[in-house]
């Protein structure tokens, strides 16, 4: 198999900068692309030794969108974000005809409550999810928590809240949608302060919402820098909830990039 067997040469077609080093960015989509909404996509630039270069995107769109967006932040010294970030709308992007991950709501079996907790750019996936007609039907309440450092990090809210008056979502996420904004740095602009961790440690997020995250209840995924990953698991893990496996259906699944 050539090289060229293995990947599409998209187009930029649409780039919207939220901070200094926080930016979404849309492609063409081939349409020989599927994926499962959670999942992600390896995207190639080409770096300075004229090498593609490959990094991991969860993709924020729906499955049925005729386009790929991406939620990226830019890495100081990053061979990949720092070409990327230079990139304008027409400018080619290298897609993996092969899509990846682990972060999908089938890995559950039954369940009540659908915990999306993230931080970051870790937000990427769970828009994808929330998007999915059949997550909708199968939860009674989705819990949407992102945890970022500043105000002006609380990307998408506009979209996330937009699915409330959504001509064709509307009727299914009113009474099942909850979202919910941590920051770590600032008080104001978030419903909550603190890190997801310490949150769920201490059980104020729980709290706050009235809903306990159980065993018998609770699916929970978690996506976000390795650190609050790793940590939110082992805190869950405590209270008895597991990895969901193909072999053994669970209660959390994460997804793991690096």
């Amino acid at each position: 198999m050539s090289k060229e067997d293995k990947y599409t040469i998209e187009k930029i077609t649409y780039l919207k900068k939220w901070t200094d080093h926080l930016f979404s960015f849309r492609i063409t989509r081939n349409e020989a692309f599927k994926f499962i909404p959670g999942q992600f996509a390896r995207l190639g630039v080409v770096g300075l030794n004229n090498e593609l270069v490959w990094r991991p995107y969860s993709i924020v769109s729906a499955d049925y969108d005729e386009e790929l967006e991406f939620y990226s932040i830019i890495v100081p010294d990053g061979e990949f974000t720092q070409r990327l970030k230079d990139l304008n709308v027409g400018d080619s992007i290298y897609v993996d005809k092969t899509n990846y991950g682990l972060l999908t709501t089938d890995r559950f079996e039954n369940g009540n409550n659908l915990w999306l907790l993230s931080t970051g750019t870790g937000l990427a996936p769970f828009i994808s999810i929330l998007y999915d007609f059949s997550v909708w039907e199968q939860y009674e309440k989705i819990i949407l928590v992102h945890c970022a450092r500043t105000k002006d990090e609380l990307v998408y809210q506009e979209l996330i809240n937009g699915f409330y008056t959504h001509e064709y979502y509307c009727d299914l996420v009113k009474d099942k949608l909850i979202y919910v904004k941590l920051l770590t740095r600032e008080n104001q602009g978030a419903d909550l302060y603190g890190r997801i961790t310490d949150l769920i440690a201490n059980k104020k997020l729980e709290d706050f919402l009235n809903i306990s995250i159980t065993v018998e209840n609770s699916r929970v995924m978690i996506c976000g820098n390795p650190q609050m990953v790793d940590d939110t698991r082992k805190i869950l893990a405590e209270r008895g909830l597991t990895i969901s496996r193909r072999s053994k259906p669970g209660n959390m699944a994460v997804e793991n990039y690096w």
